[in-house]
């Protein structure tokens, strides 16, 4: 018996040998989890039990578990390593075949699906909608849509404008002041200018000219390609713009825009402009044509809810405008919580999907099946998918890997031990059968 005790010995140490230098060898395995080697003692019994003189029958090798800590996450500066801080698994679909994954070391196939580094398993996430917004709940493969951002016509311009309460009073009627006419700097306080967009992504100007016609009230005309928006005519001078006229209380707030009807009726009273007949095209030599784009079917509204009359100089805020040129795709950026965003050259993005993350009752009950990777199993458990950053799953790091959390001082000394391990154990091989031949020697 003390030759299987012996024997059982030196499997166990050969067999923490192998997980010990297997861990060696991964250590810079990108998502690699270290193992470590699980035994038991052996003990021969009865159906009776095995009574309290019953010598033990060596060892076995029980389990080897790995050991799902966390590795360091490090920076590689390309964007689509990923890495995950906390719990969580990226998945990997072959044709169906769904596998497991913490390496984040991803790349673009030639259709534009991300997949791992072999382009033989596509990373699993969430798609978006026409509009951008994240599908959740349903897995699709991944990919980067590498097309141009359609134009988006101009439908909305906001600013923050403060109109000087001190400025002079201008008369702007024809017969006793300075009629407008926007050639004339005389015939108005201050001008804003603000790109806008057509149908076609084509930028034009819009020009707002501010005139105090009174103590709290004050003019504003807004030409679009230098004509009146609502002109039908190719001659920009057939239709004179039109005023609106803001009205401010005694203590500078804005109270209301008087705009006249174009169909003739009672003014629209509101707290924006609205822009509804604009037709896009330029303007040359006094000559305007249009461009055979269209402006947007809603006009442009143009909102003055934060315009003040204040003692202070007339100055308008940054504007802003939801309309925008054609873009191409310049670069791809990735967020914490996994959402993948093309960055496009007219200074927009868009979300193009989201990467899911799975989660498992029991980790310890997953298969390697190498390649850094994992199936599910009984023991396992069914997974879960979420978005990274949900409950407890980790937040996604782009541009970076988490590394082996292999710890190479410890397999250092646990080599040495296994080799300790080894050698004792076949010593007790070695005094067993010198035991053995003095007995022999002595028949």
């Amino acid at each position: 018996m003390s030759f299987n005790i012996g024997l059982s010995g030196l499997y166990a140490a050969n067999k923490q040998l192998d997980v010990t230098g297997n861990n060696i060898a991964n250590v810079a395995t990108a998502g690699f989890k270290s193992s470590r080697a699980e035994f038991a003692d052996v003990y021969s019994s009865t159906r009776l039990g095995s009574g309290s003189k019953v010598i033990g029958n060596g060892v076995r090798l029980a389990n080897v578990s790995q050991q799902f800590t966390q590795g360091d996450i490090s920076n590689t500066g390309n964007v689509l390593d990923m890495g995950i801080n906390g719990s969580g698994f990226f998945t990997l679909s072959n044709n169906g075949s769904i596998t497991y994954t913490r390496a984040g070391t991803f790349k673009v196939d030639k259709d534009g699906f991300i997949t791992n580094t072999d382009y033989t398993s596509r990373l699993q996430g969430y798609g978006v909608d026409a509009n951008g917004k994240i599908i959740n709940g349903v897995l699709t493969d991944l990919k980067i849509d590498t097309s141009n951002l359609a134009p988006k016509s101009t439908s909305l311009v906001t600013s923050t404008i403060n109109l000087n309460s001190t400025a002079p009073v201008i008369d702007d009627t024809a017969t006793t002041g300075v009629p407008f006419d926007p050639t004339n700097t005389a015939s108005y306080t201050k001008s804003f200018s603000t790109p806008v967009y057509d149908s076609q992504g084509n930028s034009h100007v819009m020009d707002q000219y501010m005139v105090k016609t009174g103590a709290n009230t004050w003019k504003v005309y807004t030409l679009v390609d230098g004509r009146n928006p609502d002109a039908t005519g190719s001659d920009p001078k057939t239709t004179p713009p039109v005023a609106s006229t803001m009205s401010f209380d005694t203590a500078g707030k804005l109270t209301q825009v008087s705009t006249p009807n174009p169909s003739g009726g009672a003014p629209i009273i509101s707290s924006d402009l609205k822009l509804t007949g604009w037709v896009p095209g330029t303007v040359t030599n006094g000559v305007w044509k249009a461009n055979g784009a269209s402006a947007n079917p809603a006009g442009i509204t143009i909102s003055m809810a934060k315009t003040t009359q204040f003692n202070a100089d007339t100055a308008r805020s940054i504007p802003t405008q939801d309309g925008y040129a054609t873009g191409q795709i310049t670069n791809l950026t990735i967020d914490g919580t996994g959402t993948l965003f093309a960055n496009f050259s007219n200074n927009q993005s868009k979300a193009i999907g989201q990467v899911a993350l799975a989660s498992f009752t029991n980790e310890q009950g997953l298969q390697p099946v190498g390649g850094t990777a994992w199936r599910e199993t009984y023991a396992s458990g069914i997974p879960g998918y979420d978005a990274p950053k949900t409950g407890t799953l980790g937040e996604v790091a782009s541009n970076s890997l988490e590394e082996s959390n292999v710890n190479l001082t410890n397999e250092l000394v646990d080599l040495i031990k296994g080799q300790s391990n080894y050698q004792a154990n076949a010593k007790t091989i070695s005094t067993q059968s010198t035991i053995m031949q003095t007995i022999i020697q002595m028949t």
